[in-house]
């Protein structure tokens, strides 16, 4: 999500309400050749176009960042501006940090392991380091422990490139066995794990270093806990359907989409939220609190349409400190100025 300025004091229109050509730069006497008039015509036209389109619509397009959609269009006392840019900002600086918490927590597990392993401990000593090293990855089944998972990626890619275990050569061979054995003696491992380290984030690390060989090693099966009996039972091994959820659950850092679909839900100047599905589902305690302070702020009742349990619903907090109450999206449930699909 590209990250939009805050606004200052509120008191004026938008800096982004006219229409501002995209222009190449260029000096003042060549300008007309490389900005011609025709193409600055043309995006005017298109601007006005849209504009035209999204006549009524608040906002013109669904946005992400509701902090800034308060900051910007609620009727804040100064103080209340000051602690949302404040919240907003450190949520921006922490970001990276919650886009790479899976290999930020393998990488210091990695060197711990190494170092105390290899340098700092006594042979007498290594058997409570190995019980304390236990507790912090040990992973349930079903279960996602960051710890883990990325101290065991990291080894498996350092492995893997030690031994030229990769890349189409690698996967043309054939036989029973035979690419299991295979070594090439490459040594590339600690090479690769640093440069993995340096460009890669936490989705694109687990979707393309997750291998089927790994989740079968490692015995990560999706699993669920029968109501009845309390029994944790595996419902899929399948390694495509294992990673595609994994996925989900890291893209956004873990947070469910939730979009400003409306400003002006039912010409009464209530907020609508809406979930975009895709793998993650809401929970609904948390929602509701979060509803419930958008409440408080926004000075209107607030909506927010999202799926629970494989059905749509509508959560809607109507009285500041009230309760939140739920229902069934029908073909009659009025929509807001934005479908969020």
């Amino acid at each position: 999500m590209r990250r939009e300025d805050a606004p200052g004091r509120r008191g004026g229109p938008d800096d982004d309400e006219g229409f501002t050509p995209d222009k190449l730069p260029a000096k003042e006497y060549m300008d007309p050749f490389i900005n011609p008039a025709a193409e600055l015509d043309k995006q005017r036209k298109l601007f006005e176009e849209t504009r035209k389109a999204t006549k009524g619509r608040f906002p013109a397009q669904p946005t992400r960042d509701v902090l800034l959609f308060l900051l910007r269009h609620g009727k804040l006392d100064e103080w209340q501006q000051d602690i949302l840019s404040i919240i907003r900002d450190e949520a921006y600086y922490y970001a990276p940090q919650a886009m790479t918490k899976i290999m930020n927590e393998g990488w210091a597990t990695y060197w711990h392991s190494k170092l105390m392993t290899s340098h700092f401990l006594e042979a007498k000593e290594i058997i409570h380091y190995a019980d304390q090293h236990s507790g912090v990855v040990h992973m349930a089944p079903g279960g996602f422990n960051p710890y883990k998972i990325g101290l065991e990626m990291f080894k498996d890619i350092e492995r893997r490139w030690d031994t030229g275990q990769h890349g189409p050569e690698w996967d043309r061979i054939e036989g029973i066995g035979v690419k299991e054995r295979f070594d090439d003696k490459s040594m590339k491992g600690r090479q690769k794990i640093f440069e993995v380290r340096r460009i890669y984030n936490d989705v694109n690390f687990l979707d393309e270093f997750l291998t089927p060989e790994f989740v079968e090693r490692h015995k990560m099966y999706q699993c669920r806990t029968d109501p009845s009996t309390g029994e944790t039972k595996i419902v899929s091994r399948d390694f495509n359907r294992i990673k595609q959820t994994l996925l989900y659950r890291i893209s956004n850092m873990g947070q469910p989409f939730m979009y400003v679909a409306d400003g002006n839900y039912l010409n009464r100047g209530e907020l609508f939220l809406a979930h975009q599905f895709s793998g993650l589902e809401v929970d609904a305690s948390k929602a509701t609190q979060v509803l419930k302070n958008l409440r408080l702020l926004w000075g209107r009742p607030v909506h927010l349409q999202a799926r629970i349990n494989d059905e749509m619903y509508i959560v809607t907090v109507q009285e500041v400190g009230g309760e939140a109450k739920k229902q069934k999206i029908t073909d009659e449930t009025p929509a807001p100025a934005h479908i969020v699909e």
